[in-house]
């Protein structure tokens, strides 16, 4: 078990810092950023910083790692509207991101949450990897406020933002996958060969029931583990060639989201 989980120990420390930069320039009209970093994976989330005064700051855009380029160490960001700390009886600004702004990446990576699909596996692995974990029932107990039996990927994005969670852990056929919670990008694979002698659904939790909306999305009774959580990672790694791969040699069950990939030649 020690040297199975080794290679996502490593990996998680690269990643579990807070990355600070200024953006180098801004594309207004792709809703686009810069910043020059040493290293910096695809698929990393954060927000845009703006200075008001010496003492006051304000965030102004969400955004993640869309390119990086190791040559010229430059970072492409993707801006999208902030949401975690929505108060309608606040004033907001009309401040727009600018050259010289901080960026913060990797914000809330110290903490994460593990979907498992039985307890045994849970408790090893959360026992194995160092991180504070936000327990799997906070995020049961969000889905049934919700009324999804069944995780959407909003779902996931709901739980960072009601626990400041930054690291999704997902258990697949014996690898360990971690995910940026908010991009939903897999930011690492490791193997991890352990006992599955059950499932769980939607993913096991202390919690019995999860209440479901009369219809919608994400209201019906999850069916299958595996398809399901492929499935939401195809959603945000259709150009992700291990994950196709691993796809691909899984049961045929899962076969039918190979066509959802964009590999290209």
């Amino acid at each position: 078990m020690k040297h199975i989980l080794l290679s996502l120990l490593l990996a998680f420390n690269l990643i579990a810092a807070v990355i600070k930069a200024p953006i180098l320039s801004v594309d207004s009209e792709n809703s686009q950023a810069t910043i020059k970093l040493e290293r910096v994976d695809v698929g990393v989330s954060g927000f845009i910083v703006h200075t008001i005064s010496q003492n006051h700051t304000s965030i102004l855009k969400n955004v993640h790692v869309i390119a990086y380029d190791k040559e010229s160490k430059i970072a492409t960001l993707q801006m999208d509207e902030f949401n975690a700390l929505q108060n309608n009886a606040l004033p907001t600004g009309k401040w727009q991101v600018q050259v010289g702004d901080s960026v913060e990446l990797a914000f809330g990576y110290s903490r994460a949450l593990l979907v498992s699909p039985s307890e045994e596996i849970y408790h090893q692995i959360t026992k194995s990897v160092k991180v504070q974990w936000v327990h799997v029932d906070i995020f049961a107990t969000i889905l049934s406020y919700r009324g999804h039996p069944t995780p959407l990927k909003d779902d996931f994005e709901a739980m960072s933002i009601a626990s400041s969670v930054g690291l999704l852990f997902i258990y697949l056929d014996q690898k360990l996958y971690t995910i940026d919670i908010k991009s939903f990008v897999i930011l690492n694979i490791s193997e991890a060969p352990l006992v599955q002698d059950s499932v769980k659904l939607p993913f096991y939790s202390r919690v019995e029931t999860i209440e479901a909306n009369w219809w919608g999305e994400g209201s019906d009774e999850l069916e299958d583990y595996e398809p399901h959580y492929y499935g939401l990672l195809v959603e945000s790694n259709s150009k992700n060639r291990k994950l196709y791969e691993i796809i691909k040699q899984s049961d045929e069950k899962n076969h039918f989201l190979l066509e959802n990939f964009e590999l290209g030649e």
